[in-house]
């Protein structure tokens, strides 16, 4: 029997709900002062207001603190762009970047914040190449190799990233088209409120200097 896919959905002004069966319970990752706990969750309400007393689960908040989930992102940086190498060609939509720096920081060689072009596919090796980008939390990052484009399949989970998004992957998200080009396998959803791209986060935590 095929397992049911999770999905989260988004309230009006209100928290992400995540509706999972008893047999696709999605793992729900915390960051702690004791390292990251792991518990299994089904059916639960989310902040992404910013405002909980009890993150990442919602209190209510939302509705004291007037949160809007209106997307004031510009649509029309919502485009990829691609760099083409010898081997491979890397794929970018920087909108729904969550500027986690997992590319910059462990392969430099090819994602080089300070020179235009800013991706240079032959930086590195294919096989490192993909590793990486099979880390991009917000699916920002994809690939294709011989014409084709791959994905990492994933387990149903949601990361509660330290002061930071959600990183989702192995559940559906409804009622909202990912953005251009993006996998589907992964994405970011805001959780400090900030984000001008919501639901997706767009970096604003640093912005604003998000704890939680």
């Amino acid at each position: 029997m095929n397992k049911i896919r999770p999905a989260i959905s988004c309230a009006k002004n209100g928290p992400y709900l995540l509706k999972s069966e008893a047999m696709s319970a999605v793992e729900l990752c915390v960051p702690g002062p004791e390292g990251e706990t792991v518990s299994s969750v089904s059916d639960v309400a989310l902040c992404r207001c910013g405002g909980s007393s009890n993150k990442p689960f919602c209190d209510g908040t939302h509705r004291k603190n007037s949160f809007n989930d209106r997307n004031e992102s510009d649509t029309g940086e919502n485009r990829v762009a691609s760099y083409s190498g010898t081997h491979l060609s890397i794929h970018d939509n920087r909108s729904i970047c969550a500027h986690a720096g997992y590319c910059t920081d462990q392969l430099s060689a090819v994602f080089k914040m300070s020179s235009n072009p800013w991706i240079d596919p032959d930086g590195a090796s294919v096989e490192e190449i993909i590793a990486l980008v099979n880390q991009c939390p917000s699916g920002a990052l994809s690939y294709t190799t011989n014409s084709e484009t791959r994905e990492q399949t994933s387990e149903s989970r949601i990361r509660v990233m330290k002061d930071g998004p959600y990183a989702i992957s192995g559940v559906d998200l409804a009622d909202h088209e990912l953005g251009a080009g993006a996998t589907s396998a992964r994405f970011t959803l805001c959780r400090c409120g900030a984000s001008k791209n919501k639901p997706f986060c767009d970096g604003s935590h640093w912005d604003i200097d998000f704890k939680g």
